[in-house]
């Protein structure tokens, strides 16, 4: 193709996607997010965010430095370190949609302005120079694959500048040049890793591309893509088909990070094509990964007994292992962000309410968990007990300030918080998350009903929507009933309501106006839960605490005893009689008064206890004997 044609194919690229998106699909999601900076939360996550934002993304995110890696004169310091400016942006972006604060925006902007100096000849911006590409060690597709989505975040949520929907196009047409069938480059010969996995992960992007502008090429790579099988030596869609167990795909390199980002490419490909079988196989992964890897933070990836020089990043039986006092490393946070990315995915496409119940299990615990105490930064991975967070891991060095693949991912996973809490269908609002809050959605006719919800949740068992601003008019109005709640009361207008399943979606249906209120009582029993018998009989004499969605831990900054085996005292239906407590350490957000039969010990939720200062948790406690 010759440049003056290029030129005009992305010219009419650029006025189909004026038109296009959402055209392109064939499946229309049943849940769909709010419009943008339609939902403000208010205290318990949104700090959280602020601190983010404030201290990391507006804070200390070096921008240039990552952005000179695009730089074929500078030497890079690591493979696929490409990543990391588009991830800043793509965070940076879905952050914006949410607080429209007005110097990230014009950090975002400056920053993306910049990066167009860094063109290729052949419209590509990449580690490696045009002679090099693609480069399969070097992780050349996995770092054009996130430069393409962090613009696209840009473009959907910034600023619709056709300059950079015009190098997103030309980003693709770069790959697909020449990535394909023989003369080109056969995908399956890219990747620093031995299986590949990761390069296939470019089908995110490509089918957003796609359903920008309609260009078919787009999708006849993705599909491309999908025959190829996933990754060298294993076809993992045809695995999880068949319902292969996790860690017993991909040919012996089963990485969850990588894993992941390709199945939210494959959910992009169901909506366009409306493939049932690729829809099957998504969900074949997800109810696997529920029941053989999700930890009780609500993440999963370990480093023993199967993958040990995976370094805590593969998917090994985690659910069933997460006890084995071998771990060393377990559940990176690249993995815990992009599971709840693939959770929501999920609920879009099919409603179930138990997506958003393994979003909030992460939410609550291993995202905040993760989280620097002043927002700085994330943990790389998440220890049960023991050192509870680290640095150590893939990335680099700047200025001495750590930035890896982690650091850079977990602000995703705060910016999809306010992006599920509240959603909406084509019948009105869905309330997910019980965070207090103020949202907007759209009723029955399409028209706007604001609402507020007020709660000190997960601090208190109570919720009170009210509504506000809105046409008097009957439309329905769906409530996630938590899966932890086994009894759930719900009253509209003070008139208790029936059919509350836990688990599932209540629908409320009525002609609903101004000042009318929903109240929800949860139920906040305090449960005690044996451990897993995974593969090592030293892994199965602990118990752990669960409050809720939150899950407690004993802490070293608070009681030298942290480890120290203990028998918990709870009645025959399991449930623990807690006492709240004030809490002894700044910062910490719950502490109880756990009885055991020596006495009471204090126990904090998961995400409060500090481990960057060496000190360390017990999540699993031993049991006396």
């Amino acid at each position: 193709m010759t440049n003056i044609t290029k030129t005009l194919c992305l010219g009419a690229a650029m006025m189909l996607a004026l038109s296009a998106s959402a055209q392109n699909e064939k499946v229309k999601d049943l849940i769909s997010p709010l419009s943008d900076h339609s939902i403000q939360l208010h205290g318990y996550f949104d700090n959280d965010i602020h601190n983010s934002v404030e201290h990391w993304n507006k804070g200390v995110v070096p921008y240039d430095r990552l952005m000179e890696f695009y730089d074929n004169n500078v030497n890079r310091p690591n493979f696929a370190v490409g990543e990391m400016w588009a991830k800043a942006v793509r965070s940076g972006a879905m952050l914006y949609a949410y607080n429209k604060d007005p110097e990230l925006k014009k950090i975002l902007v400056n920053t993306v302005n910049k990066v167009f100096k860094y063109v290729q000849s052949n419209g590509a911006i990449a580690c490696s120079p045009v002679e090099k590409q693609p480069d399969a060690k070097g992780g050349d597709l996995w770092e054009r694959k996130y430069i393409m989505l962090g613009l696209s975040q840009y473009y959907a949520h910034v600023e619709k500048d056709p300059r950079v929907l015009k190098l997103m196009i030309a980003e693709a047409n770069s790959v697909i040049d020449q990535i394909g069938d023989a003369p080109k480059v056969d995908i399956n010969t890219q990747g620093w890793s031995r299986t590949g996995i990761e390069s296939y992960s470019v089908m995110e992007p490509m089918m957003r591309i796609y359903k920008l502008t309609g260009d078919k090429r787009y999708l006849d790579f993705c599909t491309y893509l999908i025959k190829k099988g996933g990754c060298r030596g294993a076809n993992i869609f045809q695995e999880s088909l068949d319902n292969v167990r996790p860690r017993l795909m991909g040919n012996g390199y089963p990485k969850a990070y990588e894993m992941l980002s390709v199945y939210e490419g494959l959910v992009e490909y169901y909506r366009c094509t409306g493939e049932e079988k690729w829809k099957q196989a998504t969900l074949n992964l997800f109810e696997n990964l529920k029941k053989y890897e999700i930890t009780i933070i609500g993440n999963g990836g370990a480093d023993y007994p199967y993958y040990p020089k995976w370094r805590g990043e593969a998917w090994d039986d985690t659910a069933l292992e997460q006890t084995n006092p071998k771990i060393e490393r377990m559940m990176e946070t690249c993995a815990g962000v992009t599971w709840m990315k693939l959770c929501s995915q999920i609920l879009r496409i099919t409603g179930d309410a138990s997506a958003v119940d393994f979003i909030e299990k992460y939410v609550y615990n291993g995202l905040i968990g993760a989280m620097k105490p002043g927002g700085n930064g994330f943990s790389y991975v998440n220890l049960l007990n023991g050192q509870k967070v680290t640095d150590r891991g893939w990335g680099t060095t700047i200025d001495g300030m750590a930035v890896t693949c982690c650091n850079l991912s977990g602000p995703m996973g705060l910016a999809y918080i306010p992006y599920v809490a509240v959603m909406q269908n084509d019948r009105g609002p869905v309330v997910n998350l019980y965070n207090a809050a103020t949202a907007t959605a759209k009723t029955l006719k399409g028209n706007a009903v604001t609402f507020t919800i007020d709660t000190k949740f997960p601090l208190a068992n109570t919720a009170t929507i009210t509504i506000g601003e809105a046409q008097k008019e009957k439309y329905d109005f769906m409530l996630r009933i938590p899966g932890w709640s086994t009894n759930t009361i719900v009253k509209v207008n003070g008139k208790a309501i029936d059919n509350v399943v836990a688990g599932k979606y209540l629908t409320l249906t009525r002609k609903w106006k101004k000042g009318d209120k929903i109240e929800l009582t949860f139920d906040m029993r305090c449960r005690l839960i044996d451990a897993p018998h995974g593969s090592n009989p030293d892994a199965w004499n602990y118990q752990a605490v669960i409050y809720g969605p939150m899950v407690l831990a004993r802490d070293e900054n608070i009681d030298a005893d942290y480890n120290k085996p203990v028998q918990v005292v709870a009645d025959a239906n399991g449930e623990v009689k807690l006492t709240p407590v004030k809490p002894t350490r700044e910062g910490t957000r719950m502490e109880f008064l756990v009885p055991t039969t020596d006495g009471n010990i204090h126990m904090v939720d998961y995400s409060s206890v500090d481990g960057w200062k060496d000190k360390k948790i017990c999540t699993w406690l031993p049991k006396k004997q």
